[in-house]
């Protein structure tokens, strides 16, 4: 009798988080449903805990609650979405603070400083006489969002996530298709152990030429087939038609100056296939591709490219120009030896598919064991 009693508990405690939040208009219908979401899931695991037989019917309780809340409020309260609740507390419950008794039903928003590129941070407030006051901090996406990333097995790889469709402003197809290409991995393979992890706390950080590249950068959105003949001009082409794809493929702050960009100097012509600016570095960013391996030509042409834009288009409060030459094979060995040690030209592989996360963390893990070994 005591345990119906106590279920009974946690269904009128439950329906009064959903009604709170549902009475709130200081906030989104998105924000306003990952809070009481989170919520109900701190409350189903504070009821779990009550006992070992609670925890043997978890899954009728779950089953039960599902029903009732469908009866009363309608979609969005299956048993599976009710199951994403529970992990979603489980896994976010660091963003909890709990504070002293405030009157019912009591909403408030606390904005935080937030840094150059990051989303706002706030701190949201909700209390009502059952749960007391409860203090979330940061959960800036949407329900679907947390669904996607409750999946993300990699604490670090899940907060990476998080924090850039955030900053990004990223809908859930585009964090899907961040995921699949591996950007967390891509990035992690050109950082060492430190630079992983204050991506992993911070997101992608721009402060030096060598943020803004990836390992590989993946262009399966250009719809190039990967066993097809195709030419520089026809990648080009490609993404120029999906250049809002491949903006988001470059990363922050890349904005669109021209393709094919034409200079003249001792009456001979000369043409950068891409040319973007990167508003946070404040620089120029010139790309070059190539469909076969790199050769030491292609570091040449690109050094005379950056040198003309330095010296003939920077303005004096720009910072020096970025050279990026996109190849179908990479040889690191040829830039080391081809190049300064200062370098602002940088080359990287590309993808026309997906690549294997597997693969790509075993080259992280091969990676970090070699930095530690320096160390």
């Amino acid at each position: 009798m005591t345990d119906r009693n106590s279920y009974n508990d946690l269904v009128s405690e439950i329906k009064a988080i959903i009604s709170t939040a549902r009475a709130q208009s200081v906030r989104s219908i998105n924000s306003m449903q990952v809070l009481s979401n989170f919520m109900i899931g701190r409350r189903i695991i504070q009821f779990e805990q009550g006992g070992k037989e609670r925890a043997e019917y978890g899954k009728e309780t779950l089953r039960n609650l599902s029903d009732e809340l469908t009866k009363e409020f309608g979609r969005g309260y299956s048993k599976s979405n009710i199951e994403y609740m529970r992990k979603f507390f489980l896994l976010y419950s660091g963003r909890l603070e709990e504070k002293t008794q405030t009157p019912s039903g009591q909403l408030e928003k606390k904005k935080t400083q937030k840094e150059s590129g990051e989303s706002e941070k706030t701190e949201i407030m909700l209390s009502d006489k059952i749960t007391g006051q409860i203090v979330v901090k940061h959960l800036p996406l949407s329900w679907s969002h947390y669904v996607f990333l409750i999946g993300v097995k990699n604490e670090k790889e899940r907060t990476f996530y998080e924090i850039e469709a955030a900053n990004a402003n990223w809908s859930l197809k585009e964090l899907k298709r961040q995921f699949n290409s591996s950007l967390f991995e891509r990035l992690a393979l050109s950082k060492d152990k430190a630079g992983i992890r204050k991506m992993a706390e911070k997101g992608v950080v721009i402060e030096k030429p060598q943020d803004v590249i990836k390992n590989p950068f993946v262009l399966e959105f250009l719809g190039l087939d990967e066993n097809t003949r195709y030419t520089e001009t026809d990648i080009e082409t490609a993404i120029i038609d999906k250049l809002e794809t491949f903006l988001l493929e470059l990363g922050k702050g890349f904005l669109f100056e021209a393709r094919q960009k034409r200079f003249t100097f001792d009456e001979d012509h000369f043409f950068v296939d891409l040319v973007f600016y990167n508003r946070i570095l404040r620089c120029y960013v010139l790309i070059d591709l190539k469909i076969g391996e790199l050769k030491h030509q292609d570091l040449g042409q690109m050094m005379m490219y950056v040198n003309y834009f330095d010296r003939f288009v920077k303005l004096e409060h720009e910072t020096p120009t970025i050279g990026i030459i996109l190849c179908k094979k990479n040889k690191s060995s040829l830039v080391e030896i081809t190049l300064p040690e200062n370098s602002n030209i940088r080359s990287a592989e590309y993808q026309l598919y997906l690549p294997s996360k597997e693969e790509l963390k075993k080259q992280i893990e091969e990676a970090e064991k070699e930095f530690s070994e320096k160390e």
